[in-house]
């Protein structure tokens, strides 16, 4: 984690490593906002509410629903679930993990999707984000302008909310608290 300096003078740069492909004057109204302490109003603002996806069932289901909408022919998906140790160990957001099972003299491969469990709490946006992203991969193994494209072909704001997502990360990785999990724990806390 890189740490940021709140009392930098605004011509100081700040460190934002979630950002640092995006133009340098993006990076500056994000560290503007995060150094306001404006951030997570602004995302909360976009994205009011988390969706209500919080099982591996509901995922399932969800991906399941955005493979048979854009890539009907695609690979069948043996798996899709929420995995809490994602972001820690693999530094990702969500993978795709194909693996080749040998059967009979034939090799059949398998295909799993694994989300940060940090999505389970998140506006459907972000989590519809991920998912693309890795349903692309069944297609493109790359990241290339192939890949980009079928992500753009399946969610046509797929760069703007891979930014809000970075920003989220950026909120996160300097102390900010998980902005949907509170109404979340109040809802279950209700029940």
């Amino acid at each position: 984690m890189l740490p940021l300096l709140l009392a930098l003078p605004m011509s100081s740069p700040v460190l934002l490593p979630y950002l640092q492909s995006y133009p340098a004057a993006l990076q500056q109204q994000a560290g503007s906002l995060l150094q306001s302490g404006k951030l997570g109003q602004w995302l909360l603002q976009r994205h009011p509410q988390p969706h209500q996806m919080r099982s591996d069932k509901a995922l399932h289901a969800y991906v399941m629903g955005l493979k048979g909408e854009h890539m009907r022919n695609s690979a069948a998906l043996a798996k899709v679930v929420y995995d809490s140790k994602l972001q820690l160990v693999y530094q990702a957001l969500g993978i795709h993990v194909r693996t080749g099972k040998n059967h009979g003299g034939k090799t059949q491969s398998r295909h799993e999707i694994r989300i940060g469990s940090l999505f389970k709490h998140a506006p459907e946006a972000f989590l519809r984000m991920i998912a693309v992203h890795e349903l692309a991969h069944l297609r493109e193994s790359d990241h290339n302008k192939a890949f980009y494209q079928l992500c753009e072909y399946m969610e046509p704001s797929y760069h703007q909310l891979e930014l809000e997502v970075r920003l989220y990360l950026t909120w996160l990785d300097q102390g900010g608290h998980r902005l949907w999990q509170l109404g979340a724990d109040a809802a279950d806390s209700a029940s």
